[in-house]
């Protein structure tokens, strides 16, 4: 849980987890380490670096939830106005 808060080392505590999950020898906690080693700088990323993109990730979220709830009804001149005037 500690790891989730960015920090510096957080990359080396990642390292040392994936090896005691893999002693472990559960298939699924095995199939899980696999899936962070494919790309590993970018989980190292998320754990050390102060910043992310929440925000812009919530405006996405936002955008596509209008979408689907408009889909077949109007125009994009709704549309923009839906999204522009919250």
């Amino acid at each position: 849980m500690a790891m989730l808060t960015p920090a510096a080392g957080n990359d080396v505590k990642l390292t040392e987890w994936i090896a005691a999950a893999r002693a472990v020898n559960l298939p699924h906690l095995r199939s899980f380490t696999n899936g962070l080693e494919i790309d590993r700088s970018a989980v190292d990323a998320g754990l050390t670096l102060p910043y992310h993109n929440g925000r812009t990730e919530g405006v996405n979220t936002r955008t596509k939830r209008i979408m689907r709830q408009m889909h077949g009804r109007a125009g994009f001149t709704l549309l923009r106005h839906r999204i522009l005037l919250p």
